[in-house]
């Protein structure tokens, strides 16, 4: 390939990145319309959830499957997923044709947004290069994050929220054509090993199953609710005697008897289940209890978005001084400030409250990836360092998903309660509205102060669920750097 071929390439993968970051703020920013039009505020967590756990079961299947038919060719089907799911997303009648058409969508995600990462590696042989061009990957997705909520809210004041969906087919159409018509790297005639879609079937079955049960608490019978963890258990554990057996497993059992990489692996987990409680309900908070339009309750974003290139860019020199693990303890304190100041935050706290909270959240976020992605390859066996970054990717996406699912649980319970006591001047439906600028005014007037309190009470738990979550984090970084004094003792 020419140069010029590389660098219009580039540009077309650049595209992945920030699709990706304008989809991960803009349902953040459309969500309060969507469930509003919907009807939907009791299966909110779904619509963040199926789209994380597509994403996150389909990511080692993509590298696997553009090992057999071409990177090339893997990445154009992942991003035509992703724009059917995203076409669908914006013509949906109803909630549950939305959670379909989302679960569409997030399992093109996964190869969407990893494949390129692959591509990279191959268009540019010289390391430093390589490493310019993942900085422009990590700036297009930042820039798209910052620009998404601002987008996103003037589209849904402006128009509707369902061309928040369809602003990303034309672009995700221009990334496919470019890639086919500029991308003149051959298949490569090796194929790979063969891949383990038993493994990969239990894996993602036992997980859905996993996920319906954590969604379903309260709302079916307990009896299925064990029946379908059970089930999820059962799948699980087949998944895991199917691995043993395979000649090239999705997940290598090796990878658990390492301990430092398992302790990379939790932190990852519990940091990002904290994190998605920030990202998803603070635009709900500023649209729903300070009554905001949807651009200025997305625009609580904007802090994070920038504070976390920062945060990120300063593990390098940090760590020319300090080790990875005190990276990592300066991060979660950061983001502990972040849920302190959050769960201290009354119902009528000023919208710059939510600002400062996000700027601190971003700088932490931003510092405990770059360290812990940087360490998990470390800690690796040199032959793992493929699967064990893309791992690391999966349990960050698992960790997200179970966790929006808790948290709608959380939520849902406080409205619940919420609507209960208040002897049916309050309805679920009321609610809904509440997080809408545009019917808000629609809801009596002299209950919007009681519902706004019934709201405050669901989000200031998620908080309190999130900080709790951080202080194990932190805790359990501080026994690893005991455990690491200890050894070199």
């Amino acid at each position: 390939m020419s140069k010029r071929s590389v660098f219009i390439v580039t540009c077309a993968l650049l595209l992945s990145n920030a699709m990706g970051g304008l989809d991960s703020t803009i349902i953040n920013t459309a969500l309060p319309a969507i469930i509003s039009d919907l009807h939907g505020i009791q299966l909110m967590g779904w619509i963040v959830a199926v789209f994380l756990l597509g994403t996150a079961v389909t990511t080692p299947l993509w590298s696997k499957l553009g090992e057999h038919i071409g990177n090339k060719s893997a990445y154009q089907i992942a991003t035509s997923l992703f724009v059917i799911g995203a076409f669908l997303e914006g013509m949906s009648p109803n909630i549950y044709f939305l959670i379909v058409a989302r679960t569409i969508m997030g399992i093109g995600n996964g190869g969407m947004t990893s494949i390129p990462y692959i591509i990279y590696a191959t268009m540019y042989k010289n390391p430093h290069k390589r490493t310019q061009v993942l900085g422009f990957v990590t700036a297009s997705y930042s820039t798209a994050t910052i620009i998404g909520p601002l987008v996103g809210g003037w589209i849904v004041d402006t128009f509707s929220w369902h061309w928040v969906f369809y602003l990303n087919v034309p672009l995700g159409l221009l990334s496919i054509i470019v890639v086919q018509f500029f991308f003149k790297v051959p298949k490569s005639a090796k194929k790979g090993s063969p891949v383990d879609y038993l493994g990969a079937t239990l894996m993602a079955s036992g997980l859905v199953c996993l996920l319906m049960a954590i969604e379903m608490i309260g709302t079916i019978a307990t009896i299925f609710v064990i029946l379908l963890l059970a089930v999820a258990f059962g799948l699980l554990a087949a998944m895991l005697v199917v691995e043993g057996r395979a000649t090239d497993p999705i997940i290598p059992s090796r990878l658990f008897k390492n301990h430092p990489l398992m302790i990379d692996f939790i932190l990852f987990a519990l940091i990002w289940g904290a994190f998605v409680g920030f990202n998803i309900y603070i635009p709900m908070w500023a649209q729903g209890l300070l009554g905001t339009t949807a651009i200025i309750g997305g625009a609580t974003q904007i802090p994070g978005s920038l504070t976390n290139f920062f945060g990120s860019e300063s593990v390098a020199s940090l760590r020319l001084h300090i080790k990875a693990q005190s990276v990592v303890a300066i991060g979660i304190v950061t983001l502990i400030i972040a849920f302190i100041i959050m769960t201290w935050a009354g119902v009528t706290a000023p919208y710059w409250i939510l600002l400062v909270a996000g700027a601190f959240e971003g700088f932490g976020t931003g510092m405990c990836f770059n360290v812990l992605q940087i360490k998990v390859q470390q800690d690796a066996e040199l032959q793992d360092v493929p699967i064990t970054t893309s791992f690391s990717f999966l349990i960050r996406m698992l960790s997200q998903t179970f966790m929006a699912s808790i948290l709608g649980i959380i939520l849902n319970q406080a409205l619940f309660k919420g609507v209960r006591t208040s002897h049916g001047h309050i309805t679920l439906k009321m609610m809904n509205k509440l997080s809408d600028a545009a019917s808000v005014h629609l809801l009596p007037q002299r209950w919007i102060p009681q519902m706004r309190i019934i709201l405050h009470n669901g989000l200031h738990n998620i908080m309190l669920i999130s900080l709790l979550i951080l202080f194990v984090a932190g805790l359990l970084n501080i026994w690893d750097q005991y455990q690491l004094r200890k050894t070199a003792a």
